[in-house]
């Protein structure tokens, strides 16, 4: 039997490969559900009657209660073990979907999602920890970038499918969805071995809290937390407004065919191994900026009439933002010199946060100035926020 001082299971074993599967099949799953309402808020606005930023409240209300999630459900894996809030986690984020395609009232809706988005949370909230308790350390990095990896791939699937399917029945896409969950489920019931080096928290409630404002008192972290919201509020603003910009005359594009954009996330998915691959050869905190600039230039060419240059724009996008991302949560943990997972459950919620800003809070800015405003903000903030980061960190630096 495994004790509490095995180094964990290694590239050579089966059980590595099953836990690397099931938790990358669980992540795809969980984003998919996650980011299924995006490419539907056009639907959405026309089926039941309500204004752009009443509809992009689908995707802020579930945001907000996976961040709620993550600071709950992290606590409660750290006492009651990893394994089951992941099972429980895919179960209940599969519950809402079935009763989805039913719902004629959009009230009923925002609760469904609220539950989802809580119960979603389960997942990123334990991975991550699971990984570090059960995968050895010489291969633990291996297993994070395969998992990372499944995020964006997730979040393209549930894209695809339910812009695909929203000129013919966007309910059927919650069908396909919902028996991928199912799937899911049942393979990592019966697949992902159970945690052999887990050791409960006996930690406090408020001792937790307090490693919370330990790491808010860091300058450093505080700037890459902001950093996070920022980049968020970029990538999801002009993701979730993109629909409607080329529904417009200007393009006149069907939901269906837009749907195909959002293959764009392939670019997403070597995003992360090829932020670790140039951080090995170049100072981490140059690829990261110079990922930033990628990811403003990619905004800015999605600003001409060229549908052509629209597309390779988001594919650029995409590839700076998840560079980018991936680089400031590897700062994050690098930085945290204790508690480190506190200050990533924190770097994940200030992810967050700019989920529902990016599709909520800049739903005005469309309403008002349509895309030209959203491009406008979309290029501004990043660039104004870098400037403001690269001289802070210096400042920080030399105190």
């Amino acid at each position: 039997m495994i004790t509490l001082n095995t180094k964990g299971y290694s590239i050579k074993d089966k059980q590595f490969w099953i836990i690397v599967l099931s938790l990358s099949l669980a992540s795809m799953f969980i984003f998919a559900a996650f980011y299924s309402f995006q490419p539907l808020l056009p639907v959405l606005t026309d089926e039941y009657g309500i204004s752009v930023s009443s509809a992009s409240m689908t995707m802020s209300i579930a945001t907000i209660s996976l961040i709620v999630g993550l600071i709950v459900l992290g606590f409660l894996a750290d006492r009651n073990g990893r394994v089951l809030f992941i099972k429980l986690s895919i179960l209940f984020s599969i519950i809402p979907m079935v009763f989805i395609p039913f719902t004629d009232s959009f009230l009923i809706l925002m609760i469904l999602r609220f539950i989802q988005g809580f119960a979603l949370a389960g997942v990123p909230a334990a991975a991550l920890a699971y990984i570090g308790e059960e995968i050895n350390p010489k291969f633990s990095h291996m297993a994070t970038a395969i998992y990372i990896a499944s995020n964006p791939l997730g979040g393209m699937i549930g894209r695809v499918l339910t812009g695909y399917f929203s000129e013919i029945h966007w309910q059927y896409a919650f069908y396909i969805l919902t028996i991928f969950g199912l799937f899911v489920f049942l393979f990592v019931l019966f697949a992902l071995p159970r945690s052999k080096n887990f050791m409960p928290s006996e930690r406090p409630f408020m001792q937790d809290i307090k490693s919370f404002s330990f790491h808010l008192a860091n300058p450093k972290l505080l700037l890459m937390f902001g950093l996070g919201i920022i980049l968020q509020i970029t990538f999801t603003g002009v993701w979730t407004y993109l629909p409607f910009h080329l529904t417009s005359q200007q393009f006149g594009l069907s939901l269906d065919s837009i749907s195909l954009i959002y293959f764009a996330y392939g670019f997403g998915v070597i995003g992360a191994p090829f932020a670790g691959w140039l951080s090995s050869r170049y100072t981490l905190d140059k690829v990261r900026t110079i990922a930033i600039l990628v990811l403003i230039f990619g905004v800015v060419l999605t600003i001409t009439s060229s549908l052509t240059l629209v597309l390779i724009g988001m594919c650029i996008l995409c590839f700076g933002f998840f560079t980018a991302h991936s680089l400031t949560a590897s700062s994050v943990n690098k930085t945290a010199q204790h508690l480190k997972g506190s200050a990533s459950s924190l770097y994940l919620v200030s992810y967050y946060i700019g989920v529902a800003s990016g599709s909520s809070l800049i739903g005005p800015v469309w309403e008002k100035w349509n895309w030209s405003g959203i491009i406008t903000i979309a290029t501004i903030l990043p660039f104004i926020y870098l400037l403001f980061f690269l001289y802070m960190m210096r400042k920080v630096t030399v105190k």
